[in-house]
């Protein structure tokens, strides 16, 4: 009897607690969000699997010197993982819509209201009482409005890395769900008229204006908010491989092994923090909720901005691209376009859209490097 009683307390079932048993369903969840519903699988089957890892008690794969620590800290917390990642979007990135019609790059832009917005909300709030953050905290929140999930990583790791779990969950549920959350915000800021817009095809934009773009945006910039310099050079040294014709070796390495290696180790060690007793909170529902709030916002914001130019421009806009300013590339895009099809079957704006899609990721590494930089002094 001692024997059996003895198995029965070294095993899993007898150590498990409600809460590993609630967080391990919540990595089953990702996993069918990833798997059944393909919502950004690269990322939710890691992140779930990592999570469900990390629930597992008596197992220290995600503490001590388990695999998926190691992971977390050779990766996020020194911020590697997030701009390697960065690197190889910028490898896959094609600046030539924006180029091509650089207006579109106020519409990114103003797509970043929302990462603002929910930092001044999240203090509010906890000044009311209603929550308890403080000033990095609330920023590493707030850049969930900007639906970009290696800025996510890379802001929570520098400024909240307790918080990095339930952060990195919300702001990719969030990106897998643009297409769920974003038609019925666009429809109701629009009109159908202003949804049957037509744009006029771009012009061709030269080699030349696409190497010397990456270069000029990182010195503007880094010149500008040094604490941006990190994420957005990564990211223009991708796009400057894709774009020189000379290093085609290294660019195809970028876009394919390299980010497809990266993006398993940053998912496991994301996952590895999505433990019941950091998880389980009244804080984790309010970064959800906030995170909502901010994509939200930052959708709302894009497309209003859009419908204000138009009071300007004599060729105008349609305002659905405005709510591509949000940084989920290229699916964003994607999703302007559908909705615009909706309401004029020869409106595509797929094209279009890309502009303030990529413009939304330029301007989501410089709210990073702008939240760093306030929040670090």
């Amino acid at each position: 009897m001692d024997l059996i009683e003895q198995i029965w307390e070294a095993s899993g079932l007898h150590q498990m607690s409600w809460g590993q048993f609630a967080m391990i369903g919540v990595g089953l969840m990702l996993l069918y969000l990833g798997i059944a519903r393909k919502f950004e699988p690269l990322l939710l089957v890691t992140i779930g699997f990592g999570g469900i890892l990390a629930n597992i008690p008596g197992v220290e794969i995600a503490t001590g010197d388990g695999l998926l620590h190691l992971a977390y800290m050779v990766g996020i917390e020194t911020g590697v993982f997030p701009l390697i990642i960065f690197m190889g979007v910028g490898a896959l990135t094609d600046f030539g819509p924006l180029l091509a019609n650089p207006k579109t790059l106020i519409l990114g832009a103003a797509a970043q209201f929302g990462i603002f917005a929910t930092l001044l909300g999240a203090l509010g709030l906890t000044q009311l009482g209603v929550l308890d953050f403080d000033a990095r905290e609330a920023a590493a929140i707030g850049i969930i409005g900007g639906a970009d999930g290696p800025t996510a990583i890379y802001v929570a790791g520098q400024l909240a890395p307790h918080l990095l779990g339930a952060i990195t969950v919300a702001a990719y549920s969030y990106m897998a769900l643009v297409p769920l959350i974003q038609p019925p915000i666009m429809r109701a800021l629009t009109t159908e008229r202003e949804r049957a817009i037509e744009m006029v095809q771009l012009r061709e934009v030269s080699a030349r204006e696409r190497i010397l773009f990456p270069l000029v945006l990182l010195l503007l910039v880094a010149f500008l908010l040094p604490s941006a310099a990190p994420l957005l050079g990564m990211f223009c040294f991708g796009n400057l491989m894709r774009e020189c014709g000379v290093v085609d070796r290294l660019s195809d390495t970028t876009q394919n092994s390299l980010i497809n290696i990266v993006t398993i180790f940053l998912g496991l060690a994301v996952g590895s923090k999505l433990s019941a007793a950091q998880f389980l909170s009244l804080d984790t529902l309010g970064i959800l909720i906030l995170g909502m709030v901010a994509f939200a916002i930052g959708t709302a914001s894009g497309v209003l901005i859009a419908r204000v130019m138009n009071l300007f421009l004599k060729i105008p806009l349609n305002p659905l691209i405005g709510a591509a300013g949000v940084s989920a590339v290229p699916m964003a895009a994607r999703v302007a376009n559908r909705v615009g099809l909706e309401a004029n079957p020869h409106n595509f704006l797929l094209m279009h859209a890309m502009g303030p899609n990529v413009a939304g990721v330029i301007g989501s590494a410089v709210a990073a490097g702008i939240l760093i930089m306030l929040t670090s002094q």
